[in-house]
């Protein structure tokens, strides 16, 4: 791995002994929602630590709000890290600590540094002052030990409502971090937990649950984004206050955010519950999951997350950068097979009307560390892409037109003699002759062409629904729309076009569900391993490849 200003601290801690104990870190996602390519950076950089300096790195589940959680997006994040490659030390939930977290609330109301408040909601907000103003003291800050022990167990004891009390943290009102002016650590909330059950109702504030979880498991480095920046002080504070020995310490990174992309929970739960997407694992999703159904490997992602690496400054990533890892990983490992996605009819009239010539093809360019090749059957009545004639080229298109001679892909020099069209003018095949000699692709006599193209056997190809998946959003940041907009007015309405009769060479007929290949001069793609069933396959495309033509269309 390249080293980083976080590898570099956690080194020279290692060398020091510094915390009198192994180096330990911790994935600790809240399980309200399935992990996306953000996570990945956070994964790969604690799983990482712990794998190149011999510790151990614990999954621990931020489950203390009720309200948001379920096993089943823990089921989802357990599934992911795996995936990933990854193996956990522990599996640890914050709701296990429920009685810790309120002995030591007892602790600190006993020390003076915590008092339960009975402002409403709306009267803490403006007690807190502004950035430029200090804040005032609650009418209850100076409740005695006593009284606030009462309130606290009666708060337990589940004798009062949601919002009635607060426990807080005396800490001082005008801090110019106004994250300390005596934070939330404890509120009533009568809502069933998925682990716990009705066996609590005052539930833990993440600045109260994280720090002492941290403590708790003795971490040694605790691991997390910029915008927990200013929650350093009160982790600090908290921590100490409890009385733990050599306690973790916070260092920040900045996030992963990338083009064309959301990752905020909040906004993909929103995607999914209005129906804008199918689901979690939808292929257009930011998330694992749907990452893993559009045919991105573990590898791949792991790839990219090295790449950009770990840095102290925020910066967007080009969504660029993240297919050229995806390509880059998949060029290497998937098999090279031929489908026609918009297929058109080609005869070619001098081949024997009932013959198949089997040929040989390789399912890896020579560059490629793999072996392998199949049978591809050459016949009468091929098809290919619709987009490979023009019946009026322009000067820089290379591939079929009439009376130009093209390479068939394995096969043989072919060359359009006529062109059929129906009582609309719309072309419907058409007629070309081969020669036999250039079987493999070279002619005997050394004439070149300038076009190779891809092609399949009308009566051998498998009959398929591909899936081409585009970025959700068409603006690079749509977290930035103007103000008055929804994010949603900057999704894409071509994020996804379904191609139902794409014709696949019949080799990809014998290989499982979710093989992933690259449909030559088409793409990478995946067998969906959702939709797809032996006698009806849908392919996801998981990432295009470049297109010289493309590029000059755009530029014409």
């Amino acid at each position: 791995m390249p080293s980083d200003f976080i590898r570099d601290k956690v080194a020279a801690d290692a060398e020091s002994n510094r915390f009198g104990r192994q180096i330990a870190t911790r994935f600790p996602p809240e399980p309200n929602g399935f992990p996306h390519i953000g996570h990945v950076k956070s994964i790969c950089l604690n799983f990482g630590i712990k794998q190149e300096f011999a510790g151990r790195c614990n999954l621990r589940f931020d489950d203390t709000n009720p309200a948001t959680e379920d096993i089943r997006y823990v089921e989802a994040i357990k599934n992911d890290v795996r995936w990933l490659g990854f193996a956990w030390d522990e599996e640890l939930y914050a709701s296990d600590y429920f009685e810790k977290f309120y002995e030591i609330a007892e602790a600190l109301i006993r020390k003076g540094t915590a008092y339960v408040d009975s402002q409403n909601e709306e009267a803490i907000r403006e007690g807190r002052g502004t950035v430029t103003t200090p804040g005032t003291n609650s009418p209850f800050r100076d409740r005695t030990a006593g009284e606030n022990l009462d309130l606290l167990r009666r708060m337990r004891a589940g004798e009062f409502p949601d919002g009635a009390h607060v426990l807080r943290a005396r800490i001082d009102m005008a801090h110019p971090n106004m994250l300390m002016r005596d934070p939330i650590l404890l509120r009533i909330r009568h809502e069933p937990h998925y682990r716990r059950g009705d066996a609590w109702c005052v539930y833990p504030l993440y600045d109260f649950a994280h720090p002492l979880s941290d403590a708790i498991e003795g971490i040694t480095h605790s691991l997390c984004t910029l915008e927990f920046k200013d929650n350093n002080d009160i982790y600090k504070w908290l921590v100490r206050e409890a009385g733990f020995d050599r306690p973790p310490e916070q260092t920040e990174f900045a996030r992963l955010e990338l083009d064309y992309t959301v990752l905020s929970k909040r906004k993909l739960l929103r995607l999914v519950n209005e129906g804008l997407v199918d689901g979690w694992d939808d292929p257009r999703m930011p998330t694992i999951a749907g990452m893993r159904r559009r045919g991105v490997t573990p590898e791949g992602l792991r790839h990219f997350a090295e790449g950009v690496g770990v840095a102290r400054k925020p910066a967007r990533t080009e969504l660029a950068t993240f297919e050229h890892y995806i390509r880059d990983d998949l060029n290497m490992r998937v098999p090279r097979v031929m489908a026609v996605l918009n297929p058109l009819k080609v005869v070619i009239t001098n081949f024997p009307e009932h013959e198949v010539d089997e040929l040989e093809a390789s399912y890896y360019p020579h560059d490629v560390p793999k072996t392998g090749s199949r049978k591809v059957p050459f016949t009468r009545e091929l098809y290919i892409e619709r987009e490979d004639f023009m019946e009026d080229p322009p000067k820089k298109f290379f591939r079929l037109a009439p009376g130009r001679e093209v390479r068939l892909r394995y096969a043989y020099f072919v060359t359009c003699t006529d062109v059929v069209k129906d009582a609309a003018g719309e072309i419907i095949e058409l007629r070309c002759t081969y020669d036999p000699a250039t079987r493999g692709g070279d002619a005997p006599d050394g004439r070149k062409v300038q076009g190779t193209i891809h092609w399949v056997s009308a009566s051998h190809a498998i009959d398929a629904e591909a899936r081409l998946y585009d970025k959700l959003f068409n603006v690079p940041d749509p977290d930035a729309v103007p103000e008055g907009q929804d994010f949603l007015s900057a999704l894409n309405p071509n994020s996804l076009v379904v191609v139902p009769g794409a014709k696949v060479e019949r080799s990809v007929g014998e290989d499982p569900i979710g093989t992933r290949y690259q449909f030559e001069r088409t793409g990478y793609f995946i067998s969906d391993p959702v939709d797809s069933t032996p006698g009806r396959l849908v392919f996801n495309r998981t990432v295009t490849l470049r297109d010289t033509w493309a590029k000059v269309k755009d530029k014409a």
